[in-house]
């Protein structure tokens, strides 16, 4: 049961948190006095930003929300899943992003001598979330569109990473510049959108699961659904299906033979059915009946 909660709140972070992410920028990007499609998503947590504690919250925020979302796909893609780690390592160098800031609000400007410790960094784990941000939602999609019920969620997730990766390509490259901010919003929004949809398939899975105490495996069932072929019990841990015993099997133990009746003859008379109860013994020559 405490297993089943603390997926559900996972499930829970991995919409909330790009709720929150967006609605972030979005009212950091109203605050500044520069040209919006120009300000990137890192800038609004700069030291000359206005208000740069909307951003620095919602980096952290996002990555925290990240981080639970991860730990809760565990019983869907099991413990050894890439793609559930690149969700985890996404999740922490979002919240360094978060933690450790740019200097300027824009890239370049008058007085920019150079770049702080900080801002270095920032761009080291900025790196990492975007890699890891594009991976984790084609691997997790690779993995869940063999589970029952997950078919439709990783055909989405895997068109939204792609056009994310896409538009990445294209914020990377500059060619559209100076709409570079815009171009980098709307592929960081396209990556949120695939977590927003595993997650509200995950939290669906905990939502159709059977309440009270059960074991791990028996949440993993749960949150995965019933394999092809296989009638599950909604209260009831999956386990091996019984053989079903055969008549005149190869295996003895799972043959049937059945009870028979067993009639020795005596090999001077000729085999026919005796009376009730009465033995089967030689006739001695010349005797009478």
């Amino acid at each position: 049961m405490e297993g089943m909660k603390l997926g559900r709140l996972g499930a829970v972070g991995g919409i909330a948190g790009p709720v929150l992410f967006t609605t972030g920028w979005i009212a950091g990007t109203l605050r500044q006095a520069a040209p919006p499609a120009e300000v990137q998503l890192s800038g609004l947590a700069a030291d000359d930003a206005r208000d740069p504690q909307l951003m620095m919250a919602a980096f952290v925020v996002l990555g925290v929300c990240s981080i639970g979302f991860g730990a809760a796909l565990r019983p869907v893609t099991g413990p050894r899943s890439a793609g559930r780690w690149l969700v985890l390592v996404a999740g922490a160098a979002t919240v360094a992003a978060g933690v450790f800031r740019r200097d300027h609000l824009l890239l370049t400007g008058p007085g920019f001598t150079g770049e702080s410790w900080p801002n270095q960094v920032h761009d080291v784990v900025s790196g990492v979330a975007y890699a890891a941000m594009l991976a984790a939602p084609l691997l997790l999609a690779r993995r869940l569109r063999r589970e029952p019920g997950w078919q439709r969620a990783a055909r989405a997730v895997t068109g939204l990473a792609l056009a994310s990766a896409a538009g990445l390509a294209v914020f990377a490259s500059g060619v559209l510049q100076p709409w570079n901010g815009a171009v980098q919003r709307a592929a960081v929004t396209l990556a949120l959108a695939a977590e927003v949809v595993l997650a509200v398939r995950l939290l669906g899975s905990y939502r159709g699961a059977s309440a009270g105490p059960c074991s791990a495996a028996h949440l993993a069932a749960l949150v995965r659904g019933p394999r092809p072929g296989r009638l599950q019990h909604p209260h009831r841990a999956p386990g091996p299906v019984p053989p079903v015993p055969r008549r005149g099997g190869a295996d003895p133990a799972r043959a049937w033979p059945g009870p028979r009746r067993v009639r020795v003859q005596h090999a001077a008379r000729e085999p026919g059915p005796p009376g009730a109860g009465e033995p089967v013994h030689p006739r001695p020559p010349g005797s009478r009946g």
